[in-house]
């Protein structure tokens, strides 16, 4: 096989702090690897090194026998090394065609629309990514949306190609696609460096899996010889495949939320229509659904990021259908929201600000009419203590943490104000396994202090293991919603993908 990455001895420190330690990484043409690690194991910084957006303090790249020093992105994309990053780097008001072209010096001065398009319909064809140069981004699914990305990489002529966490945001018919374009690529003699938390994912479409941990190599071997089991503990040192602990279904008593004829105008989508439901105390109920089918206009509606063109949302028989997002909060509802890096967090304020911002004019965050720095920062060494999330201390800016610690942040802040109501999109987003367990097992612990919880995610494994209910979201309708002992696992399915009829079961109390 020919050897197209060879990193060896790779560190990289940041102050105190050592991300990477001593690694060794490498990668063949037609091979796909698997770089493990939780959140904060220096899976990020490595890449980073690769791509020549971070300088290693020593170690050596080698990428086509050729030594890789002082290099930057460019440099890195001219040689043939691409990057799909988890936030795609696209224009959403341009075309396939004119985002293929964006920045491209092989695009020529002056625009050749056809030559592109054409050159676009034959790679497409080829990988069997199936886009039209003509269509707008804004109009694709997130699915589309990455392959626009990988498609930008093999045009510049990538030939070693760095995926970081691709599915995280994929419906199960999108992850069964990337994965067959995974297949494409390396019948290509493509390598491929696979960055992914979902283990049955690596487990199907990796040949070899690297596992880091505190910024070493803490396991290394051929996918044939591994197991789901074996990769999470050489990731976190401790089994994670008991059952969580849950009581028994508690909801009683009068609706804590109740929604009733909700309708949003569309927006990305088909905004949302006619939605009824009601949440209970002590209970967990968890929505599937393939992502665009107006879940974001759901929980943005019930948060109040989206004002509602129809229908009404009571808070324990109080309505706010018309109060501002800072009453909702006082009033008691708590917001995770998809999307870290725009909506819910300042990446220019620190882990202690963003950690605070709900709780600004209480104590200990503030006193009196005046900011307590002091008392803000001793809350925030709580909570990094209690989520563990890695970062330096409570004054480190929150884009320096990785993706996975910034999600704890957003975690922490909202399930510790102890809400009455929780709304969560994609929760556990871009989470390790030991991660995601945690935080399972937080959201598991509110509902079982009497909290009620809406749980929207892509992920029906997920949603299978927290829901007390079951629903599946189509169209801008929860079509269906059922107890979790009733749930048959090819209605949904079929329900998901707007194959089955639709009972329109609204959200009773469970007995």
């Amino acid at each position: 096989m020919t050897r197209l990455l060879e990193m060896h001895g790779i560190v990289k420190t940041f102050g105190p702090v050592r991300a990477n330690d001593g690694i060794d990484l490498s990668v063949d043409a037609g091979r796909i690897v698997g770089l493990l690690g939780e959140n904060g194991s220096g899976k990020s910084t490595l890449m980073k090194v690769l791509f020549g957006m971070l300088r290693a303090d020593s170690g050596s790249i080698v990428y086509k026998g050729q030594e890789l020093s002082d290099h930057d992105p460019r440099a890195a994309l001219a040689r043939g090394i691409g990057t799909i990053h988890q936030h795609f780097m696209l224009v959403e008001a341009m075309t396939v065609a004119e985002n293929i072209m964006l920045g491209w010096d092989e695009a020529g001065s002056w625009l050749r629309r056809d030559a592109i398009a054409a050159n676009i319909r034959e790679t497409s064809e080829r990988f069997a990514l199936d886009l039209d140069p003509d269509s707008p981004v804004e109009n694709l699914s997130l699915g589309r949306r990455q392959r626009v990305e990988i498609l930008k990489a093999l045009m510049r002529g990538a030939e070693l190609l760095v995926l970081d966490e691709p599915t995280s945001n994929l419906s199960p018919p999108e992850v069964s696609g990337l994965l067959a374009v995974m297949r494409e690529l390396k019948v290509e003699g493509k390598g491929i460096i696979f960055i992914s938390h979902k283990l049955h994912e690596v487990m199907e479409i990796c040949d070899e899996v690297v596992v880091l941990r505190d910024g070493r190599v803490s396991g290394q071997r051929p996918i044939a010889d591994a197991t789901d089991r074996d990769l999470a503990r050489m990731m976190i040192e401790r089994d994670i495949s008991e059952p969580m602990p849950r009581l028994p279904v508690a909801a009683s008593g009068a609706a804590l939320l109740d929604v009733r004829d909700l309708a949003t105008r569309p927006r990305h989508g088909p905004g949302i229509q006619g939605v009824s439901f009601a949440l209970h105390p002590g209970e967990i109920v968890a929505v599937a659904g393939v992502d665009g089918n107006g879940q974001i206009d759901l929980v943005e509606a019930i948060a109040g990021l989206v004002a509602p063109s129809a229908g009404r949302i009571s808070l324990a028989g109080k309505d706010v259908t018309r109060l501002s997002v800072a009453a909702r909060v006082a009033a008691g509802i708590a917001y995770i929201p998809p999307d870290r890096a725009m909506t819910s967090l300042i990446q220019g304020m620190s882990v202690a600000e963003n950690l605070g911002l709900r709780d600004v004019r209480r104590t200990p965050f503030s006193t009196g009419p005046w900011l307590n720095r002091a008392g803000t920062e001793d809350a925030a060494r709580d909570l990094i203590g209690r989520y563990a999330i890695r970062a330096s201390g409570p004054n480190a800016l929150t884009r320096e943490l990785s993706g996975g610690n910034q999600q704890k942040i957003v975690v922490a802040r909202e399930i510790a104000r102890a809400p009455r109501v929780l709304i969560a999109f994609q929760a556990t987003w871009g989470l390790d396994p030991g991660a995601t367990r945690f935080v399972s097992e937080q959201v598991i612990a509110l509902r079982n202090a009497g909290s009620a919880i809406l749980y929207v995610s892509a992920d029906l494994e997920e949603v299978l293991a927290l829901g007390d209910r079951i629903g599946v979201m189509f169209n801008g309708r929860i079509v269906e919603i059922v107890p979790r002992f009733e749930v048959d696992l090819d209605r949904i399915g079929l329900l998901m993908a707007g194959r089955a009829p639709a009972s329109h079961r609204d959200l009773e109390p469970i007995a």
